[in-house]
């Protein structure tokens, strides 16, 4: 395992696979695949198989965390990739408290884009 690898499992502490996220949305695997190849969900290739997984944070009952994908859209406008965004979203921010995923899941999604857009200038 690469220290990248290593790190983000460190962070992540609940992962859900594709066809998983698309039973319990009751929509095809194909619909959570497009998802995630628009840049509106993150999903890594990890364990034995290498299948493609989502952390589980991501995850609300029958769709995404409220303003997840535009705090992905940010991010990435700012130049990061999908491990540095799931690193930010899951490290601990005192000024929050706690991480940015944490937050979204509280429906505090306007604090966490106002850092994420703060790091763009």
């Amino acid at each position: 395992m690469s220290e990248i690898e290593s790190k983000i499992e460190a962070l992540v502490p609940e992962w859900m696979y594709l066809p998983d996220i698309s039973e319990q949305w009751g929509v095809r695997v194909t619909e959570v695949r497009d998802l995630v190849r628009s840049g509106g969900l993150i999903a890594i290739r990890r364990g034995p198989n290498k299948s493609l997984q989502v952390p589980a944070a991501f995850i609300d009952g029958q769709g995404l965390v409220k303003h997840l994908s535009g705090t992905l859209t940010v991010l990435r406008d700012c130049g990061y990739n999908d491990v540095e965004i799931l690193e930010w979203l899951f490290t601990e921010d005192p000024s929050l408290p706690g991480s940015p995923i944490q937050a979204l899941r509280e429906n505090r999604g306007t604090e966490v884009k106002r850092r994420a857009q703060a790091m763009l200038i």
